[in-house]
């Protein structure tokens, strides 16, 4: 399961920003064995040694990562887990990579499409569904996500009036 994507290195003790996750610093320490994939194939086992959240982004210290110049080849980087090592993110609760693929539907049942990614703008959530080869951003949290059945593969939003016309 996909992680985080590893950016630049912070400072000078070999810690590394990781984004595009939607693991929150507790959830990622308590991974503590992630997998690095870089360019070209190459990977290497990682164990996390403290993480911390930033404004938008954790800064994540890797056992034997202790130096700027030992974290800067781990630059561009993705991290990955095995999905069963993942804590239960608890009730009403659900992670990123377990909404990917899901069917979007409005209150009254319609087809708003299938969601491809999730991405966040100022802290939000941004649902990106696909439906008849174009792509449309939705709110992906309350008020707009009413309802969300992992089990039947489908996420039930309630739009305001007139979003559907709206040209996104």
């Amino acid at each position: 399961m996909f992680v985080g994507r590893v950016g630049r290195p912070h400072g000078v003790a070999g810690e590394l920003y990781v984004d595009r996750t939607s693991l929150s610093a507790d959830e990622l320490r308590a991974l503590a064995r992630l997998e690095w994939r870089g360019p070209g194939g190459t990977t290497r086992p990682l164990r996390v040694q403290a993480v911390r959240a930033t404004h938008d982004r954790l800064l994540v210290c890797f056992d034997g990562v202790t130096r700027r110049e030992t974290a800067a080849p781990l630059t561009n980087g993705e991290l990955w887990a095995d999905a069963a090592s993942l804590p239960d993110p608890g009730p009403d609760v659900a992670y990123t990579f377990q909404l990917v693929g899901l069917r979007v539907v409005d209150e009254a049942g319609g087809e708003l499409g299938t969601l491809r990614d999730v991405t966040f703008n100022a802290g939000r959530a941004l649902y990106v569904v696909e439906r008849e080869g174009r792509e449309r951003m939705y709110p992906g949290h309350p008020p707009f996500v009413t309802h969300v059945d992992l089990a039947g593969g489908v996420i039930t939003m309630s739009l305001p009036p007139g979003f559907e016309e709206l040209d996104t």
